[in-house]
């Protein structure tokens, strides 16, 4: 949540007068036994930054940070974030005499590098895109159901799940439900459960590692998961032979920093949704995607159960992004797609 709100609040704002009052009491007795001990005047230095950091939350307008607040457990956290990172970065590198080399797997929107140099303020860099070292085109397939309702509607993740049991019964199991948000996975996970005869693995039962470890040995296992599963997860061979992705993965639209940068796009004359929303949900999906073929032996279905894909204009700046996979709304498709291995591997 946005800090400022609470922090104007009435009970809040006495509260932090009260605690800057207290801390100043202690600097003073602090201050009194300077030089006489290490771990004195290193508590006078550690409550100097606190007290500035305090002052900061308590004071501060600077246009360049967005401050908010996040709840955990039985306390929170306060945040400060730069909207604008470009002159820090360059202010930094400058310091080096030296090139930079930045690889990664998903630095580009529809094969355009745009997204990510404008945020560095890398305005002169000399880009160049590799395609995947995997045949996508033959060892995946990209499903994507038809007649699915529109995502916003309250019975879409029952949707999803329907959608999912007959190709959960194609692969047996082998997959990844990942999901853009915990209450949709809370609501999947409850559904699927009593509806297939495969294993169900579902994030929050273990650790992430445990959960990731259990899935590769157990036979057609499927792990439902949200965000911390769409990336850095590496499962080789045919214990993941499917992806399920419930929605394009747009960030929430109640986050403080997104909207205050979406705000600032919109003061410079920008256009929110294209210049930032879209690119980042893009650069998310392609690390969900990438959960799936993870060597050259594996095979696999991707199925993308949001219907904006192709209803929407923007879809087409997501499609243009994958990896070039055929496509499929139907079925049939998905089951020659696995028997061709199978036939092959026998």
């Amino acid at each position: 949540a946005a800090w400022h709100p609470v922090r104007d609040a009435a009970a809040v704002a006495e509260e932090l007068h009260a605690l800057m009052g207290r801390s100043h009491d202690v600097h003073q007795l602090l201050d009194d036994f300077a030089g006489r001990g290490k771990q004195l005047d290193s508590c006078l230095k550690r409550l100097n930054g606190l007290m500035n950091l305090l002052d900061n939350f308590m004071e501060s307008t600077a246009d360049g940070d967005v401050q908010w607040l996040e709840v955990r457990g039985g306390g929170f956290l306060l945040h400060s974030t730069p909207l604008d990172i470009a002159a820090t970065f360059q202010s930094r590198l400058s310091e080096y005499d030296c090139q930079c080399i930045y690889t990664s797997a998903t630095l580009t929107v529809g094969g355009c590098f745009d997204h990510f140099t404008r945020q560095l303020g890398l305005e002169q860099a000399d880009c160049h895109a590799w395609s995947s070292p995997f045949d996508f085109s033959r060892q995946a397939l990209l499903y994507l159901p038809g007649e699915m309702p529109d995502p916003r509607d309250h019975g879409y993740t029952a949707a999803v799940v329907e959608a999912a049991l007959p190709v959960l019964e194609l692969t047996r199991g082998h997959a990844f439900l990942l999901f853009t948000s915990h209450r949709a996975l809370g609501v999947a996970a409850e559904l699927i459960q009593t509806r297939i005869d495969f294993p169900v693995l579902i994030q929050g039962q273990a650790p992430r590692t445990e959960l990731l470890e259990s899935f590769r040995r157990t036979p057609h296992a499927v792990l439902l998961g949200t965000q911390s599963f769409w990336e850095g997860v590496d499962v080789k061979g045919q214990a993941l032979s499917c992806v399920i992705i419930d929605k394009l993965p747009f960030a929430a639209p109640d986050d403080p920093v997104l909207q205050a940068r979406l705000k600032k796009i919109e003061d410079q004359g920008g256009r929110p949704f294209m210049d930032v929303q879209v690119p980042e949900a893009v650069i998310t999906l392609k690390q969900g995607v990438g959960r799936l073929i993870r060597d050259a032996a594996d095979y696999g279905v991707l199925m993308i159960c949001d219907p904006r894909l192709q209803s929407r204009s923007y879809g087409r700046i997501f499609l243009r992004s994958l990896p070039d996979m055929p496509h499929t709304q139907s079925l049939v498709d998905v089951q020659t797609f696995f028997r061709r291995f199978e036939q092959a591997s026998e």
